[in-house]
């Protein structure tokens, strides 16, 4: 009976053994067909847009996108690029992405999200993966593919450790068209209300419009006063860097320097003047690109996009800015040129003494601070003066929008920043003894000094005494051409140049008009 009793219970532990791994099988298999459903389902374009999307125009961008109207008919959805191509990866960005979106959607207020600074190349690096473009652009090199897109792809195999597809393909996947630039000119109207303002200065010598000839396009120039200010930041000047001093006298002679940046309507009328399809090359240098006659069409949309008219020009080089002086300097018999970095600093203090050209703390209207993202980061009065990191929207403005600096310059310390005449060095006021005389920066150097903030930059570096240089090469990283060009940046939107002129001592200076 023993015997008996003992094999029932093997023969019954065996069938439950097998029972229960048919048992998990069965349920394994059923998660796994459940979870697969769900991926699928999390994964549609209806979901993304019910569920998942809070940007408001989403769904539409896509639709009116090359990815949606293809000429082969094959629809590129959602995840197709908002995801990797496969592998464990594919699920963890799921998971990130997903949870991201949800707390978005879900504990944020969207619409005062600022979707313009989301669809910035630094963003969409966090949420578009090359592997998912080369899963259906398998073939770089397909046929019908123009130069411009061999030369591009070209480059980019040969710099994959450092570009991303969406380096030139920013706005592939969701379309964001072109907003018409407003044909209302309100320059001439602020211009006559900042000369009542500021009428002029004590040295007898006065703001003046100028007319490039062959065209309707004018600018003003603003009568500088001579005289002289303390060049640089105090050690105590919050958010001071170590190439801002020491602090040194510097004496200038008056100057006239332009009331904005110099615009899109202006440069225009340069490229369509000078401008060249064309590398011409000097004979007997082939190998210089300098030799160019004029600017060669840019690769991309050098306003980004964003419109010209009255809005800053940005995109060309310090090169082409120094032509463009040239060039006018050759039309209109006055000697025009960047601004020294002297010059620059002096405009933009007006007589000040303060880190802002106005009573403010750069600790008060900074990110970086901690303590702001608790109390808030303080726009007023800095946002009344510049287009900045916290009320530009990411992207250029027209001049006119804000309010001019004690001596009648509009954005001084934003919107874009500024190339100076000046090569850059870290240490150059280190260098100084004594005052100085109207200084030109060092003999010699690689990078050119960049002056003011942009639309793009936090607050503390808006200070009148806040330096930066150019970065060549990685703002030509994009550009596949060899060499690359010397007139136009391909990553880099947010530097532009003012025009200033000297004053010839033995010619009267031109009255207003």
């Amino acid at each position: 009976m023993s015997i008996f009793l003992h094999r029932f219970r093997e023969a019954f532990s065996r069938r439950k053994s097998s029972a229960l791994i048919v048992f998990g099988l069965l349920l394994g298999f059923t998660l796994l067909l459940a979870g697969r459903a769900g991926v699928e389902y999390t994964s549609s374009d209806r979901y993304c847009d019910q569920a998942c999307h809070s940007h408001p125009e989403a769904t539409q961008t896509w639709i009116k996108s090359p990815h949606f109207s293809t000429k082969s008919g094959v629809v590129a959805h959602c995840t197709d690029c908002h995801l990797p191509a496969g592998g464990a990866e594919f699920y963890t960005e799921k998971a990130r992405l997903g949870l991201q979106d949800f707390y978005g959607k879900t504990f944020k207020d969207v619409a005062k999200i600022d979707w313009q600074t989301k669809q910035s190349l630094e963003h969409a690096a966090t949420f578009t993966y090359d592997s998912a473009c080369m899963k259906c652009h398998q073939n770089l090199f397909s046929a019908g593919l123009s130069k411009k897109g061999v030369d591009g792809h070209l480059h980019y195999q040969r710099s994959q450790a450092r570009m991303r597809c969406i380096n030139c393909h920013l706005h592939t996947g969701h379309y964001r068209g072109k907003k018409a630039e407003a044909t209302e000119d309100v320059a001439e109207k602020n211009d006559r209300e900042l000369d009542r303002t500021f009428p002029g200065n004590p040295q007898g010598f006065s703001n003046y419009s100028e007319e490039i000839p062959g065209s309707e396009v004018k600018f003003r120039m603003v009568a500088v006063p001579g005289g002289t200010f303390q060049m640089g930041s105090p050690p105590n000047e919050a958010y001071r860097r170590p190439d801002e001093g020491p602090v040194h006298p510097v004496k200038l002679s008056p100057f006239w320097m332009g009331r904005v940046e110099v615009s899109w309507r202006e440069y225009e009328v340069y490229l369509a003047q000078r401008g060249s399809k064309t590398r011409a090359r000097d004979s007997a240098n082939p190998g210089n690109p300098d030799a160019v006659t004029g600017p060669t069409p840019p690769y991309g949309s050098p306003d980004q996009g964003w419109g010209r008219g009255s809005r800053p020009a940005i995109t060309m080089t310090h090169h082409a800015a120094e032509k463009y002086c040239e060039w006018l300097s050759s039309v209109t018999g006055k000697k025009y040129r960047l601004p020294t970095e002297a010059e620059w600093e002096y405009a933009a203090r007006a007589g000040t003494t303060h880190p802002y050209f106005f009573d403010g703390d750069p600790a008060r209207f900074t990110t970086r601070r901690w303590l702001n993202h608790i109390l808030g980061v303080r726009i007023s009065p800095l946002g009344d003066f510049a287009w900045y990191l916290q009320n530009a929207g990411s992207k250029t403005h027209p001049a006119e929008g804000t309010k001019p600096n004690p001596w009648g310059l509009l954005n001084m310390l934003g919107n874009v920043r500024e190339f100076c005449l000046d090569w850059y060095a870290p240490d150059a006021y280190a260098a100084v003894a004594g005052e100085v005389l109207n200084p030109r920066g060092p003999a010699a150097g690689k990078e050119y000094v960049v002056r003011g903030g942009s639309y793009r930059s936090d607050g503390a570096d808006l200070r009148c005494a806040a330096r930066d240089h150019t970065r060549n090469d990685d703002w030509m990283l994009t550009d596949p051409q060899i060499p690359k060009s010397v007139w136009w940046y391909s990553d880099c939107s947010d530097v532009g140049f003012r025009l200033v002129r000297e004053v010839d001592e033995k010619v009267e200076g031109p009255r207003g008009r």
